[in-house]
């Protein structure tokens, strides 16, 4: 990471955020003067950053985008994993790699385990990261909670563990989530929820899945209700794809950290797959 991306994840992370919430009125001169940069210098760097221009990206927090994703980039779970989707499409871009706690380990509440934790920059905001010896096992944002909130929540998933402030072992973990270097996941979940989390991962990036695909996908079809529990407890956003998760309906559904933050995510994807596709696009990962 150079010296200059720290600053633009955060610049990238405030433009996210004011252009959700001021939506299409809102003038590239305005949005790059509230971020203290030119018009041209800041077009270019959001463009690098998110693969469109600001104006594009408006098109793709909708709605109406949510439904387009749902009818044309919509995956069936069994399919994606019998012919290695999740290989080729979600891993396309990220090298990850990930291990589970064992069901003894996570009934003992992380006792043994110590955790380093640090707040990074991101593209869609702050983030609280948080990691084993093993690798990730939190990353909750902070863009429409506060810190302490942020904080409380993913220590209380695992409340008999320690907690050590390390940003210098979290920063090169966070860098690589962000950027799509190779990434290590310690999933510390139930059972039930490791399953869950397991088939977000067949969700190629730029792509969406129902609950109710989930459910078939996980062996449990009636348990729509259960599995749209585990998706909210995914402790490890971003990296385990839970905002890929929609309704049938194409309604966006809930978001553990706001969704104003899922439909950053969802847009931020779309609008890099999209442009990946277009004629003579030169793919070259996220």
């Amino acid at each position: 990471m150079t010296q200059a991306e720290p600053y633009h994840h955060a610049v990238i992370g405030r433009a996210l955020k004011i252009i959700d919430a001021e939506g299409p009125a809102l003038s590239l001169d305005g949005l790059a003067a509230r971020m203290g940069m030119s018009p041209a210098h800041f077009q270019r760097v959001f463009s690098q950053w998110v693969g469109v221009s600001p104006k594009r990206y408006q098109q793709y927090l909708t709605l109406d985008n949510a439904r387009a994703m749902l009818a044309d980039r919509f995956t069936l779970l069994d399919t994606a994993h019998a012919t290695g989707l999740s290989g080729t499409g979600r891993l396309h871009d990220l090298f990850l790699r990930w291990e589970a706690m064992s069901p003894g380990e996570f009934a003992r509440g992380g006792a043994g385990l110590t955790i380093a934790w640090a707040f990074q920059p991101t593209p869609f905001g702050e983030a609280l990261v948080m990691a084993t010896d093993r690798g990730i096992c939190g990353i909750g944002f902070t863009s429409e909670c506060t810190r302490d909130e942020a904080m409380a929540d993913l220590t209380s998933r695992w409340p008999k563990a320690s907690y050590v402030e390390s940003a210098t072992e979290i920063a090169p973990l966070a860098e690589a989530a962000f950027t799509g270097g190779e990434a290590r996941l310690h999933l510390i979940g139930a059972p039930f929820q490791i399953k869950v989390w397991e088939a977000l991962l067949n969700v190629p990036t730029g792509h969406v899945t129902t609950y109710s695909e989930i459910a078939g996908a996980v062996g449990h079809p009636k348990a729509v209700r259960a599995v749209g529990t585990a998706v909210g407890r995914n402790p490890i956003s971003w990296l385990i794809p839970c905002h890929r998760a929609l309704r049938k309906t194409g309604a966006l559904g809930g978001y553990h950290w706001g969704l104003p933050v899922k439909r950053a995510l969802l847009a931020w994807e779309a609008a890099r797959a999209d442009a990946a596709d277009a004629p003579g696009a030169r793919r070259t990962g996220t």
